[in-house]
């Protein structure tokens, strides 16, 4: 890179850093900067009360008390929490103090800015503070008798109300700032949640899938070898079916659109026990089972027949159906329960209709067994 280049990118990154300034600092000064106007009012009764250097020295204290209110003001929504705010804020209170003997009554005004800081940073609990600060306001001028003047009901009312005001802006900006945080965890949730589903999904569309297609092209290959190239054929159409309609149900299962009826997978699971070569007792017809279960005792008919194929070790599987249940039995191994996302997701799904899941080892082999209770039903999604 030429010298000349690298001038262009400080240039270019120095006009980037001065419209960041721009968008997320100065512009933010600029509401309250307007206000300081009422700063000239203390300055007027210097200049009347003070002459020669004095007369500058309390020029500068308003002008540091000005900065010192900027600088604290984005730096009050961290409250009392912040240190930097702590000693910004005993700063102004400081200077406003000091002001007091170059402007006399009239430093009363730098009162109103404390105020605003307070409310700022401590909310409905400032309350007590803005009243003593307006009270201060009031009495002071009484109080010094070399000010000779008397109650200072203006800076004290005016006080007051801009306390008020600024309590309810300053309420209303937190409210709003709660709701954004609320609706960013809410848009948050949805979306973990979304991807939770997704990959439970695909865990069982795949899962389910890839081992139907494992066992018809080792059943492919078996008759091939066998020399049985018609039925070896047939098998290996299946296999290219069955992957193509993998591919519809993952791009369902991302969009949220996939359905899985339990009379369907009553017709799968037939052939992928069959290609397993394990004896499959099936019921010939889903009526007996609650129309708004069909779809949740599908996935579970399907995961467990996946966990019968490529576990179990099975020769024999019975499927028997319920109006709210569904019991899948082997004589097999079976598969641990909790062990792996499988048995996990098909748990969280029963729970989230109301179900219950119960997988374990009984007499001569592996029982899995759902069950959805009949005042449960209302809560299956359509």
């Amino acid at each position: 890179m030429t010298s000349a280049d690298c001038g262009q990118a400080e240039l270019a990154a120095g006009g980037a850093d001065l419209a960041r300034m721009w968008k997320g600092g100065l512009r933010r000064y600029l509401f309250p900067g307007l206000w300081l106007i009422y700063l000239i009012q203390p300055i007027s009764a210097i200049n009347d009360h003070r002459s020669g250097a004095l007369r500058w020295v309390g020029y500068a204290l308003v002008v540091l008390f000005a900065v010192t209110y900027l600088a604290a003001l984005p730096g009050a929504w961290g409250a009392l929490r912040s240190s930097w705010f702590r000693a910004l804020y005993a700063l102004a209170v400081a200077l406003t103090i000091a002001t007091y003997w170059f402007a006399h009554q009239d430093a009363s005004v730098l009162l109103i800015f404390v105020a605003v800081l307070t409310v700022a940073a401590m909310g409905e609990r400032a309350t007590a503070i803005c009243f003593g600060l307006a009270l201060i306001a009031l009495v002071l001028p009484k109080l010094v008798t070399d000010w000779n003047a008397g109650l200072d009901w203006a800076n004290a009312v005016g006080l007051m109300l801009v306390s008020v005001a600024m309590l309810g802006f300053f309420t209303t900006i937190r409210t709003n700032i709660a709701l954004t945080q609320a609706r960013a965890e809410v848009a948050r949730l949805a979306a973990e949640n979304e991807r939770t589903r997704i990959a439970r999904d695909l865990h069982d569309l795949l899962g389910h899938s890839l081992t139907t297609i494992t066992v018809k092209a080792g059943l492919a290959r078996r008759l091939a070898e066998t020399g049985d190239a018609e039925r070896a054929f047939a098998e290996i159409g299946e296999v290219e079916a069955l992957s193509r309609r993998t591919l519809g149900d993952v791009r369902a299962a991302v969009s949220g659109q996939r359905e899985v009826r339990l009379a369907s997978e009553l017709a799968t699971s037939r052939e992928v026990l069959r290609a397993s070569l394990i004896t499959a007792e099936l019921p010939g017809s889903v009526d007996v089972v609650d129309p708004a279960l069909a779809e949740v005792f599908g996935w579970v008919l399907r995961e467990a027949v996946t966990n019968i194929v490529r576990h179990s070790h099975a020769k024999h599987c019975r499927v028997e159906l319920g109006p709210d249940w569904i019991e899948i039995s082997d004589d097999g191994v079976g598969t641990s329960v909790g062990a792996g996302s499988g048995l996990t997701g098909l748990r969280e799904r029963l729970e989230s209709v109301g179900g219950r899941l119960r997988a374990g080892p009984v007499p001569g082999g592996w029982q899995l067994r759902a069950d959805v209770p009949l005042n449960q039903h209302a809560r299956v999604p359509a």
